[in-house]
């Protein structure tokens, strides 16, 4: 007999919350069901913020249910409060078109858009962006009551800072999404993060008072660090599945940087190692813990990148670490630089002339084997000699520099 994938869920640590769990759990192990979770396409990329939601689409998908991608083209051109203290910019619809096929493309290396249960995309501007405001109000919104949304937790934190109707607008725009996508495809579940909480249960809600039909919602844990930050951000911003906005390598060193306490949940949450291996790799909180972290990165970069572009990564990296400037990432600066903080910035080691100074001055820049402390100091004359050194900034970056 097949596995229900809540169970799945459940053993991994996605599920944060649910309602009606016992009719759920019963209707994911008797039928496939079509099941919907949203992105926002206010970028051409989706990020590792999006990873979790990705890898529980395969999972249902695998257990035989139809996953629904939703493009909120419409809903982004306004902005979810949810987790924001301002307002989003608005997008056109051919930037939102763009996004819309960017995102297919990555989502594509994670979920199968063809077959029986093939993906489907659609974009909620298709029927949001004709609505008739009073025919709107009449059919959707004498079903929601102010009161109980503005205990929301998404328009609770932004109340006192000052809250558009613009965006008050937000919930029942998602609710009507799910709605329309009950309506033509049989959508019966809405999954995303738990700060969409309340978001997603307006929608179920409104099923159940509109059509008097169940409907579901089900949020999975965020992807925080132990210590309850946001994980996929770095000191140069967020890490993306672009590899031309994040590399092969700083993806990789990202997973493989993680903090120690974070690697088993890592790897339960987002690769589809079996939970025996797991426990097995952390198993020992000491020094062994580094091929745990050295199997998330592996995994993960190969799901993002492919497998040649992984063990690529994985060689850049040990070679970073070991010594080995033939397989180091690499960068190329004019042969006319003279400045150590100018060769940090035109290698990417630093975003400006000050952060290089800030860095320096830190102690953390190493040209070869010689320390920089002076935030003027110039390229060591051997090394513009040779045409070529190794920056090292901090413990973690280390970068083959060519002068030409």
């Amino acid at each position: 007999m097949k596995k229900n994938v809540m169970d799945t869920l459940r053993e991994r640590g996605f599920i944060k919350q649910t309602v009606f769990e016992e009719d759920l759990y019963k209707l994911l192990g008797s039928e496939s069901v079509p099941f919907y979770i949203g992105f926002d396409p206010t970028a051409d990329s989706l990020h590792v913020g999006h990873f979790l939601q990705l890898i529980a689409m395969k999972h249902m998908q695998d257990a035989g249910h139809r996953p629904i991608a939703l493009i909120g083209g419409g809903t982004g051109m306004i902005g979810d409060p949810s987790g924001r203290t301002d307002m989003r910019s608005m997008m056109t619809r051919e930037t939102v078109d763009f996004h819309c096929e960017c995102f297919k493309k990555q989502m594509s290396k994670f979920i199968d858009f063809e077959g029986e249960n093939g993906a489907l995309m659609v974009n909620n501007a298709d029927w949001l962006m004709n609505l008739n405001y009073i025919e709107f109000l009449r059919d959707i919104g004498v079903h929601f009551s102010v009161n109980k949304m503005l205990s929301a937790e998404c328009f609770k934190s932004r109340y006192e800072r000052g809250l558009s109707f613009f965006e008050f607008n937000y919930m029942l725009m998602q609710a009507y999404d799910f709605l329309v996508l009950y309506k033509k495809y049989g959508c019966k579940l809405e999954l995303g993060g738990d700060d969409q909480w309340s978001n997603i249960l307006a929608g179920a809600d409104l099923i159940r008072r509109k059509e008097q039909q169940p409907a579901f919602a089900m949020t999975f844990t965020l992807l925080t660090t132990s210590d309850g930050r946001k994980m996929g951000k770095t000191a140069k911003g967020a890490v993306w599945l672009d590899e031309n906005k994040t590399s092969p390598y700083e993806f990789y060193q990202y997973w493989r940087n993680v903090d120690d306490a974070d690697v088993e949940k890592c790897l339960k949450l987002l690769t589809f190692l079996p939970l025996e291996e797991i426990a097995e790799l952390c198993a020992h909180q000491d020094e062994r813990i580094n091929a745990a972290k050295e199997r998330l990165a592996m995994e993960l970069t190969k799901m993002v990148h492919g497998e040649e572009k992984a063990e690529d990564a994985a060689k850049q990296a040990k070679a970073a670490f070991g010594g080995d400037a033939e397989n180091m990432p690499s960068a190329e600066i004019p042969a006319d630089t003279e400045s150590v903080c100018d060769a940090m910035v035109l290698a990417n080691a630093a975003k400006s002339k000050s952060e290089a100074r800030r860095l320096i001055e830190g102690g953390g820049v190493r040209i070869d084997d010689e320390k920089i402390s002076d935030v003027n100091a110039q390229i060591p004359r051997n090394a513009r000699e040779k045409g070529e050194f190794v920056l090292h900034k901090g413990k973690k970056v280390h970068i083959r520099i060519l002068m030409k």
